[in-house]
């Protein structure tokens, strides 16, 4: 695959228009601007970069590294190990929901792009009971030959999109503030990316006590936008 296919592959992966409904939620976002703690601009930059570099860039954003290399090497019990820890490190059953959701989007996505390359990945995406979106995701960036930074960038570039767009909506804030705090979250990502391939399993974490209580308390929300 030419490098510029696998760009233009790479961008499809990160595009808002890829179809597993990832704008219906806002992972406790809605609460902590229920709650006050998100009031503005800055407090949705703050909350937003926090997350980035203590939540997903050390959890996530690794994991989608090591299944990556699983996908290459069709290590399938290594596949099943990190999709399972990933469904049971969901700290709200609002979010192991929204990976379910999205993932189960993915897995008919890889039948509906009719995409030859994927076709092994979809058999073993059918081999699990549940599957977590980190986990297709994973597997279609493998497959597609995308280079693992720049997958890793483009993933974490994607979930930051998605944060800014619903702290648009929930605070709300006007699209200029939107491309600053993007501008501002996209300073930060490749070095997020560059440490989160660099840390070992051993340094994964995901302690984020704000972000838990945000998700749990999101659930009995009593007015939202948001599923989560």
């Amino acid at each position: 695959m030419s490098p510029q296919l696998q760009l233009a592959r790479l961008l499809q992966l990160a595009s808002p228009a890829l179809p597993v409904g990832a704008y219906t939620y806002s992972q406790g976002l809605e609460w902590a601007v229920e709650s006050g703690v998100i009031r503005d601009e800055t407090t949705a930059g703050r909350w937003i970069a926090d997350l980035l570099q203590h939540g997903i860039g050390r959890y996530e954003a690794p994991l989608v590294f090591a299944l990556m290399a699983a996908w290459t090497a069709t290590d399938t019990p290594e596949i099943t190990r990190l999709n399972a820890e990933f469904l049971a490190s969901r700290e709200s059953a609002e979010l192991r929901a929204e990976t379910a959701q999205m993932g189960f989007s993915m897995r008919r996505l890889l039948r509906d792009l009719r995409d030859e390359s994927l076709s092994s990945i979809a058999a073993a995406v059918d081999a699990l009971p549940e599957v977590a979106f980190p986990t297709v995701w994973a597997g279609i960036a493998a497959a597609w030959q995308i280079d693992p930074q720049a997958a890793l960038t483009a993933y974490l570039w994607s979930w930051a999109e998605n944060q800014v767009m619903a702290a648009l909506k929930a605070v709300p804030l006007g699209q200029a503030a939107g491309q600053r705090l993007l501008a501002g979250l996209g300073q930060q990502i490749p070095a997020v990316a560059v440490d989160a391939r660099k840390l070992p399993e051993t340094g994964w974490a995901n302690f984020t006590p704000a972000f838990a209580i945000a998700c749990a308390r999101h659930e009995t929300q009593y007015s939202r936008l948001f599923r989560s």
